[in-house]
């Protein structure tokens, strides 16, 4: 089977022949293409269930939002759907969760259902139930087998039962967990489903109990492609997940190095620092959304776990993260960018040969500075993380 983490940067094509050639610009607007369609992969996750079910919650929940947030999708238990309401992400325009009807209604009757819905849009389905899941889930299955879509079942309020089995004297987590995940499994074959996928979550604790377990599935049935979407989207559950995301932005090092070595190497005076210091923020800006250290991302970290938003901040070392990333901002943290500017400058005019020694110092500094940042931004959401849910 294919290890969803095996991966190492491609080699962009005619990436090497335009800086053979001293074709930069050409070389550059490649790289910058690349990074674009990386950054912009679509993934759209169908998520539906009965009213109640704890849907829009979960929804909430995987948007980084607390249920009071302007941008949540609504909650309430009066709420019913009644169109396909998109919620994007609030850091990744690319990545939408649909709240789609439930199935089996006069408007949305189940042999329409998924055309009417416009399934072909979903990357995979997930199917959210408080207490049980019904007939209705299980005939949304059937056809989303018969379509050949992934899907999966999740039973949203588990932190419920476990509160509720605590009052017994003899009470077990792990027990408890395994008794409600086989009755689950077992209502659910009987209405007719093979080896259903059951996890239990709660929405408000996703560190807990299975959503690591979801993660996984859903990243390892995922296509190669979509893997690091969902990835950089999802919360910092656990200590994996945050190793995961430094991983697959290490694999991005070289785009990002190789982008501004060119912009370092293009004889143009003046031109260096602008590109350069562009290119990283990007860079920057890219990694502090991904490991949770924007502002808006730990307020909402603050507002979901009760850990005041200071207290967040405090265990916090860079200077780029809880802050607005502008030019100025990264160019204060990175002063080394002026050393190498000037420690290139005499190479970097002389025709043919001087840039290509330029382009190779410039990329071996730009790799060194973005795996530091790197490793700062790691170690920091690490030290949020344990501060949050340990």
């Amino acid at each position: 089977m294919e290890d969803p983490n095996d991966s190492h940067p491609e080699e962009i094509p005619g990436v090497r022949e335009n800086l053979e050639n001293n074709a930069t610009a050409a070389a550059a607007a490649r790289i910058q293409q690349c990074l674009e369609t990386l950054n912009n992969i679509p993934l759209n996750i169908a998520i539906t269930g009965e009213t109640g079910s704890g849907k829009s919650t979960f929804v909430n929940a995987l948007r980084g939002l607390s249920n009071d947030d302007e941008k949540a999708a609504p909650t309430g238990i009066t709420e019913s759907t009644l169109e396909c309401t998109p919620y994007p992400h609030p850091n990744y325009l690319n990545v939408t969760l649909w709240d789609i009807p439930g199935i089996g209604t006069t408007k949305f009757p189940a042999d329409k259902y998924l055309k009417l819905v416009g399934f072909e849009k979903f990357d995979f389905f997930i199917i959210i139930s408080g207490i049980r899941f019904t007939e209705n889930d299980v005939k949304l299955v059937k056809e989303i087998e018969r379509m050949e879509k992934k899907f999966y079942f999740v039973l949203s309020k588990i932190d419920n039962d476990i509160r509720a089995e605590r009052r017994e004297t003899d009470f077990s987590e792990e027990e408890t967990l395994k008794v409600i995940r086989e009755d689950c499994v077992h209502r659910v074959a009987q209405l007719g489903i093979e080896s259903p996928k059951v996890f239990l979550v709660s929405s408000f604790e996703l560190h807990l109990y299975d959503f690591p377990l979801l993660q996984q599935t859903l990243e390892r049935d995922l296509p190669k492609n979509k893997r690091d979407t969902l990835l950089f989207v999802m919360p910092n559950i656990n200590p994996e997940i945050i190793i995961k995301k430094k991983e697959a932005f290490q694999n991005k090092v070289y785009y990002y190095a190789t982008l501004s070595a060119i912009g370092s190497a293009v004889p143009l005076p003046g031109l260096s620092m602008v590109v350069d210091l562009a290119v990283l923020v990007s860079a920057v800006t890219e990694y502090v959304f991904a490991f949770g250290l924007n502002v808006s991302s730990l307020k909402g970290l603050s507002a979901r776990t009760g850990v005041p938003y200071a207290d967040l901040c405090a265990v916090i070392n860079s200077p780029l993260a809880a802050a607005e990333i502008t030019k100025a901002r990264v160019q204060q943290a990175l002063t080394e960018l002026k050393h190498r500017a000037t420690r290139t400058a005499a190479s970097r005019y002389i025709p043919i040969f001087g840039i290509p020694l330029a382009l190779i110092f410039s990329f071996n500094e730009n790799c060194k500075t973005l795996e530091s940042i790197l490793d700062e931004f790691a170690d920091d959401a690490q030290r949020v993380f344990e501060r949050a849910l340990v």
